[in-house]
């Protein structure tokens, strides 16, 4: 008996003696393939530094938010614990609160919720929250831009463009006077991919409506035909590319980036691809704006970016809010913007000088964010992203007229909009 309690007490002590690293809480952080893991590598030691008690682990997933969104979709309906903060696409908090795979964050925050909301850019705080809910923290933030060939706007002494009319004028007169068969006037996603749902909106927004109007489908308007008239003149004028059906977001890269590209609308990641990639023949030669409106209208752009959710099954939720509290600070927010160019999502940091100097285009990039606007907010966007751009495709590929794909388009998102 003696024997059993002397074991018993050195094996207590050596519990207590156990060394720090063995108490410590092992987070699963979840990003994607182009969401920098290597810069999230870096801002995951500095958080061990200063928090020698826990240790972050970091699960790289696929290229894109519908590959990620794929495998997380396994993950969380099987209420698998294995991670505990997760990026997620900022078209997603309302799905993932109607499935009940996002921890809800009021209850951690408490009165800090007030204090720290109105910080962010207001299309985060706002996209962050369904039903009154916090359901995920802003990490960092993108929008779809207005790029152009600097150096071909100065040679025909044209101006950036604010309207579609003036981007259609500016770029047939370029086409005319460089006669390079490789050279497109305006290229935009037409694929049937979800910047694809952008290159609808972005046209109705600028028309001076919306998708829905009091949580109700609008598309019984002039305005919601106006995208489909609006590539149609571009197409009848031979501004847009003949594979526009065909264009992905990084194919309009490719070739910017190869000089063969007056205008684009793409994401954040565009502009230091361009200037700093090996083989780019456009260094120095791009300018960035606000995307075009029509006339009388207001130019806005799709929000994008990237927010962290705790997840739902997480066996450690108090210490992984306050790690993604950490990683949606201006502190971490400063860090991407200067070792991954990431937009950040307060609008103090833009104006930073160390941001500044390695991003010197963030003092054009803040304008064009605020004018960010959400793709509509459901638990069903799937289904709205898939009938928007699919008939967009359809009409861009050229089997659907205007009357067919709207009347599609309608059909499919009523029962969503009810």
């Amino acid at each position: 008996m003696r024997t059993w309690k002397i074991v018993t007490m050195a094996a207590l002590a050596a519990l207590v003696a156990l060394p720090a690293w063995a108490q410590q809480t092992t987070l699963r952080i979840f990003t994607g393939g182009q969401q920098r893991p290597d810069v999230m590598r870096k801002i995951a030691d500095e958080y061990q530094k200063k928090n020698p008690n826990v240790k972050i682990e970091i699960e790289v997933g696929g290229a894109t938010s519908e590959v990620q969104q794929q495998y997380l979709s396994t993950v969380l309906s099987s209420k698998d614990p294995v991670l505990d903060v997760i990026l997620i696409d900022v078209i997603r908090p309302a799905q993932w609160a109607a499935q009940g795979w996002a921890e809800p964050l009021d209850g951690y925050l408490g009165a800090d919720k007030a204090k720290i909301l109105p910080t962010y850019l207001k299309a985060y705080a706002e996209a962050n929250q369904v039903n009154g809910k916090l359901v995920a923290l802003p990490y960092f933030a993108d929008s779809q831009f207005l790029y152009y060939r600097k150096d071909l706007l100065e040679k025909y002494k044209r101006p950036a463009p604010k309207s579609w009319d003036e981007m259609m004028e500016t770029a047939r007169i370029i086409l005319d006077g460089e006669k390079n068969p490789l050279l497109q006037g305006f290229a935009t996603a037409g694929a049937p991919i979800e910047g694809t749902v952008c290159t609808y909106l972005v046209p109705l927004w600028g028309a001076g409506s919306d998708l829905t109007k009091g949580g109700k489908l609008n598309l019984d308007t002039p305005e919601a035909r106006q995208p489909f008239q609006l590539f149609g003149r571009m197409k009848q004028a031979g501004v847009t590319p003949k594979n526009i059906a065909e264009l992905t977001t990084d194919r309009i890269r490719v070739d910017f980036q190869a000089g063969n590209v007056i205008f684009a609308q793409n994401w954040g990641y565009f502009w230091n691809r361009v200037e700093n990639d090996a083989d780019t023949r456009v260094k120095g030669k791009t300018g960035v704006t606000i995307l075009p409106h029509d006339k009388g209208g207001k130019s806005a752009t799709c929000i994008g970016g990237w927010q962290l959710a705790v997840s739902a099954f997480s066996k450690h939720k108090a210490e992984a809010v306050k790690f993604a509290r950490w990683l949606s600070s201006p502190e971490v927010s400063k860090m991407q913007a200067v070792m991954a160019s990431h937009l950040p999502v307060f609008p103090s940091v833009y104006k930073d000088p160390d941001v500044l100097k390695a991003n010197p285009w963030f003092a054009d990039a803040l304008p064009v964010v605020e004018t960010a606007k959400s793709r509509p907010v459901s638990a069903q966007y799937p289904q709205v992203s898939d009938a928007i751009r699919g008939n967009m495709n359809a009409y861009l590929a050229g089997t659907k007229t205007t009357d067919v794909a709207l009347s599609d388009m309608k059909n499919r998102l009523q029962p969503l909009f009810k």
